[in-house]
């Protein structure tokens, strides 16, 4: 078994509106995935439905992460489990500055691995290593004592999620279209933080629109999503056909893009 296993995954909305329609996925660790599809085919779906956002209803199917099904677990569960999301539009946190929210989260993690024992990181030890990622980064130091992504440009915003990803080390990292709005210096930047951390106890989702992000990170593997269904799956040079032909040859007569995504 992969260390994160999909098997017939269905997502609905709170309304019953039924958006991910029977995904199977193996994403195993030192793997680089992506997900590419036109907008409005479920793609952030998918992601929040792992990540096991309230909203998201798994009507059917399981999430294997290292074995243990995620279905039934919360968020806060997962992400103590090693998944990680990355999201789109961070939120952001009046009061909680960059630091406070990175050492609280982190300690999270550590309680959760210690059989739920109290084993909070020692502050030197937590200060160098933020500080060595900050830097390995590109950001800069006074945005640790900010308020976290408030007033933070859609840059910035995606440098700190890189960043919380690289201090917490998760399992499975997914990242929901982390490439929007980015310049290239914050792509590479991004790009960047993915591929230090994939390795031999860790793998990546990377869902996105476009290919330009893959032109620094390459996929091991590429599925074509559309319609809330995973259509077609290749290598590298899948996402290369698609920069240069668009979608329209996967989308199934009938079926309209532009929805929820």
């Amino acid at each position: 078994m992969a260390l994160l296993e999909i098997k017939n995954l269905h997502v609905s909305l709170e309304d019953g509106t039924e958006i991910v329609k029977g995904v199977d996925l193996s994403v195993d660790t030192d793997q680089v995935h992506a997900i590419m599809g036109p907008n409005g085919s479920g793609k952030s779906t998918l992601a929040y439905a792992l990540m096991g956002h309230p909203a998201y209803e798994i009507t059917e199917g399981q999430i294997f992460l290292d074995g243990t099904d995620l279905v039934e677990l919360g968020a806060d569960e997962r992400a103590q489990k090693g998944l990680f999301l990355a999201f789109q539009y961070p939120y952001a946190v009046p009061g909680v500055t960059v630091a406070a929210f990175l050492r609280s989260a982190v300690n999270a993690i550590r309680k959760a691995r210690n059989g739920g024992v109290d084993d909070p990181v020692p502050v030197k030890e937590f200060r160098l290593e933020l500080q060595t990622a900050m830097e390995k980064l590109g950001v800069s130091r006074d945005m640790a004592s900010r308020y976290l992504n408030e007033g933070f440009s859609g840059g910035e915003k995606k440098r700190i999620e890189i960043l919380q990803m690289a201090m917490l080390r998760p399992r499975i990292a997914v990242l929901d279209e982390t490439d929007s709005g980015l310049d290239i210096d914050a792509l590479r930047v991004v790009a960047g933080g993915v591929k230090g951390l994939v390795g031999p106890e860790t793998g990546a989702l990377v869902i996105t629109h476009y290919q330009r992000i893959l032109n620094y990170i390459t996929p091991d593997f590429v599925h074509v999503f559309v319609d809330g269904r995973i259509v077609a799956e290749g290598g590298p040079e899948l996402a290369h056909k698609l920069e240069a032909d668009g979608y329209e040859a996967f989308i199934p007569a009938g079926v309209t893009v532009g929805g929820e995504e």
